[in-house]
This record gives structure tokens, C-alpha cells and sequence, in this order.
């Protein structure tokens, strides 16, 4: 079995416009997704959830909407199945994640769960969103008990919208903007920090941070020792005169222990006249996920 999981900042969540909601919501199951991280729910909440519920039905996807209408997961029920959900989830976030225990079912009742959460970094500051991924570290150090009494740290799964880049140097991801660049002035100071020289770098500091946390960008991974494809690496978020150069802020990050199940990262492109973000995919190989779940040696072929 595969499976599919997708992450997306759709624009305001089609910002009042329901057959713009429609549209995207349908393109996201032409894709057959087991697992949704979405960004920017707005209006999710309104009238007793009215939105989430009305996704819900299109997906065909259970969901669970995160503080504020941030953010949401949704998931397969027929694979997925939630056993805690994480309300609190810590003093810095400006857009609160949504963070879940999750039961990954065809591995079985004593397997060990996910925690995977969906989130969207801080716009506009640099400071606060470093503080935002080292509290999504958290969720990279969950604990569960095994049926035998052994206390061990669950495996993590998180896609969201980074408001940064990820660190330079891999061959086929894209360039850091140069900061001169950037037309638009406050925009240069949302996506910079001002280094140990007194100069102003570009922020890719929530990527460093959740990389020293042990968790990976799948992409990356996919497009150096995973698979060697570089499309893994594409934009996710298209240049425009007022922001800078094509770049690829929305990322999917796991433990270093889901990435033997990783069986490939891409990027859907989507008109702009749908969202200013693109879909990532990841897929994962069910079996071998399972394998993980259940502690099993993975088979590595000759």
C-alpha cells in the first residue's frame, strides 16, 4: 500500500468563495491523499464548523481544525486514526498548530503512533518563528508506552507553511534570495535576521533548528541519498516583484527513522488564480511504515 500525504497553504481558505474552496478541495482528492496538512483554515470555525464539515464531505477525509482556525489534519479513517489530540501548544505561536497522536491502523494495535502536526510559521518575524519551530520540536520528542512497558519516543511526521527558507547547499534547491533584492522593504526584515557580523542574513534558521532536532526535510532528503530527483526540490511558492525569487517555504519534515519508508517527494503546481502556494506530496511505503511502527529490521535489497 501507498501512502499519500499532501501539505497546503491554500490563500485564505478560497477567503469567502465557495466554489473557489470547491475547486481546490477537489483538486486536492484527485490526488488520492490518505493524510492533509492544510494551512491558513480561516473562517473553518464559523457556525459550529460549518466549513470544516462542509471539507470534510469533499475530501471524504476525517478532520481535526487547530486553535484559531490556523490550521487542520485531515486523514483517512480507514488508515488513520487519532488518539490525542495536543490543544496546548506552547506561549509562541501566533498561528497555532494542529498536533495529534496518531494510530497508523494496518500496523496494528501495538504498533507505536505518529505524532504529526500541521503548521504555519510566523509571517512577519524572524525571532518568533525560530522560537515556533523550536516548540514544534516538542512534538519530535513525544513519548508512548509499548504494550511490554517500555517508554519509547514516538516517530514525527509535520508539514506546514516555514515563512523561511531551508539552509543552502544542496545541489538543485534553489538559491537564497539576495536581500537587496527584495523590493518590498518590510519584507526584507520578515525574512531576515540580523547575523553575528552585524549583517542581515536570510532567515533559514527554523530549518536548521528543526534538522538539529532530528527531524529532516523529506525533499532534501529525497533529492540527495534518498532518490537523486531533483523535482523534489521545486518551488513551492512562485517569484513576484514585491517578495523576491521563486522559493520553497512550504516543507514536509519526519524523524530520521520514518525516511527508509519514503518512496517520493514532488511538488503540484497550482494557477495562482487558486492559491499562492503549491501542494507537496509525500509518499510513503505502507509496509515498510509498518515495519518502523513495529520496531522490524527493514529488508534492504541486494
Amino acid at each position: 500500500m501507498q501512502i499519500t500525504v499532501l501539505c497546503w497553504n491554500f490563500e485564505r481558505n478560497g477567503a469567502d468563495d465557495p466554489a473557489k474552496r470547491l475547486r481546490a478541495h477537489e483538486k486536492l482528492v484527485s490526488l488520492n491523499p490518505h493524510l492533509v496538512f492544510r494551512q491558513e483554515m480561516w473562517g473553518a470555525d464559523a457556525n459550529g464548523n460549518a466549513i470544516m464539515y462542509e471539507l470534510e464531505d469533499v475530501l471524504g477525509l476525517r478532520g481535526w481544525l487547530g486553535p484559531q482556525s490556523c490550521t487542520a489534519v485531515f486523514a483517512d479513517p480507514r488508515v488513520f486514526r487519532t488518539l490525542r489530540e495536543w490543544p496546548n501548544t506552547g506561549p509562541m505561536w501566533v498561528l497555532p498548530p494542529t498536533a495529534l497522536t496518531m494510530r497508523y491502523l494496518p500496523a496494528g494495535n501495538e504498533a507505536i503512533p505518529l505524532a504529526v502536526a500541521s503548521y504555519h510559521l510566523n509571517y512577519a518575524s524572524p525571532t518568533n518563528r525560530l522560537a515556533e519551530a523550536e516548540w514544534l520540536s516538542t512534538w519530535a520528542d513525544k513519548k508512548w508506552t509499548t504494550p511490554d512497558g517500555e517508554t519509547v519516543r514516538m516517530p514525527a511526521l509535520f508539514g506546514g507553511d516555514n515563512n523561511g527558507y531551508p539552509a543552502p547547499g544542496l545541489d538543485g534547491d534553489l538559491a537564497l534570495p539576495e536581500l537587496a533584492k527584495i523590493n518590498d522593504q518590510p519584507h526584507r526584515l520578515h525574512r531576515s535576521y540580523i547575523g553575528p557580523n552585524g549583517t542581515r542574513l536570510m532567515d533559514t534558521r527554523p530549518d536548521e533548528a528543526l534538522r538539529t532536532a532530528g527531524m529532516e526535510d523529506v525533499a532534501r532528503q529525497w533529492a540527495t541519498a534518498r532518490g537523486g530527483d531533483k523535482t523534489a526540490v521545486s518551488r513551492t511558492v512562485n517569484a513576484c516583484e514585491t517578495h523576491g525569487p521563486d522559493s520553497r517555504i512550504d516543507r514536509i519534515y519526519v524523524t530520521t527513522d520514518l525516511l527508509d519508508a519514503v518512496t517520493g517527494v514532488d511538488v503540484i503546481e497550482v494557477p495562482l488564480d487558486l492559491s499562492d502556494h503549491h501542494i507537496v506530496r509525500l509518499t510513503l511505503d505502507g509496509e515498510r511504515l509498518s515495519d518502523i511502527l513495529n520496531r522490524q529490521p527493514i529488508e534492504v535489497a541486494a
